[in-house]
């Protein structure tokens, strides 16, 4: 029966998560696993029976298993908001989790790409997909955007002309992000493309061969294909490519406040409060410092 309730409170507790604060697919599959782990851990108790060691002890040999940091503070943050929506409904008296402390994050900077393994990256190839990859890879690195963001685009969030991207980030929350020219092209051509070919997804830019719209995880196979086969770092990562839009950015002198804008971030930095930047300014400052920036005249 505790093993029913656990896991009854964490399907509650992630359709909160869902329909009421809004958190993103990829939040709430993160959040599955690690709620998962954790009654794994513990034999699936009653939520009352959680201990405040049982929590701490999961996150030593989460620690000892070699996961990363951030995975731990992130199974942290799940396990507390559990417990806190079973306080809030009184199954629990308290929240045995609040107060611990989540590891340390580690300091160092994300890997990025040099500028030079970007551009091998979006050589042309005779890969039969290889119009859409490329105008796939030139968004996401074009525009900073999260692989999430990039197959989850619409026809109707792309605007060619005035080189602008409508993206749908985490919770749900809409930016208008700049577009190089070069990356507005690539997408023109592949868009004619796709109009060729089987469509069965009549909303989304990029499809796969059976018409339907392209999973992150086939991006992800993709983007090792063509390290390989253009001498990249083959540990190249969609978020890799987020990652060195913001690098290449940052070394052209961007403000930290754009980027944060740019990348549909709450924080950058989390001692500087969050500055909204209008999307003309954010255009002139990308124009300026983004190595494959370049737009067209309205």
């Amino acid at each position: 029966m505790a093993a029913a309730d656990f896991r009854t409170a964490v399907s509650a507790y992630l359709q909160e998560l869902a329909e009421v604060r809004l958190a993103s697919p990829h939040t709430i599959a993160a959040y599955r696993r690690d709620l998962g782990a954790f009654g794994e851990h513990c034999g699936n108790i009653g939520l009352q029976q959680i201990t405040r060691l049982q929590v701490q002890d999961w996150l030593v040999v989460g620690h000892a298993k070699g996961l990363a940091a951030a995975t731990l503070a992130r199974r942290l943050s799940a396990l507390t908001g559990l417990l806190d929506s079973a306080v809030q409904a009184g199954i629990c008296p308290a929240n045995v989790a609040a107060g611990v402390r989540p590891p340390k994050k580690s300091a160092r900077l994300p890997r990025t790409l040099p500028p030079e393994q970007t551009a091998a990256l979006m050589q042309p190839t005779h890969a039969s997909a290889d119009r859409r990859d490329l105008a796939l890879l030139a968004v996401m690195y074009g525009a900073g955007l999260r692989v999430s963001e990039a197959v989850g685009l619409d026809l109707h969030d792309i605007d060619l002309h005035s080189c602008e991207l409508r993206v749908l980030g985490k919770g749900s929350k809409q930016r208008i992000v700049p577009l190089p020219t070069t990356a507005a092209d690539l997408l023109g051509q592949w868009l004619d493309e796709r109009l060729l070919g089987l469509v069965r997804d009549e909303r989304a830019v990029f499809l796969n061969r059976f018409g339907q719209r392209l999973t992150a995880r086939s991006v992800q196979r993709m983007l090792k294909t063509r390290a390989l086969e253009s001498g990249a770092d083959i540990s190249v990562t969609p978020h890799r490519l987020r990652h060195s839009f913001a690098t290449h950015l940052l070394a052209g002198g961007v403000d930290l406040r754009a980027i944060q804008e740019l990348l549909g971030h709450a924080s950058l930095a989390t001692t500087e409060r969050y500055t909204h930047l209008d999307i003309a300014k954010l255009t002139e400052v990308y124009d300026r410092s983004h190595p494959r920036a370049g737009r067209r005249d309205s």
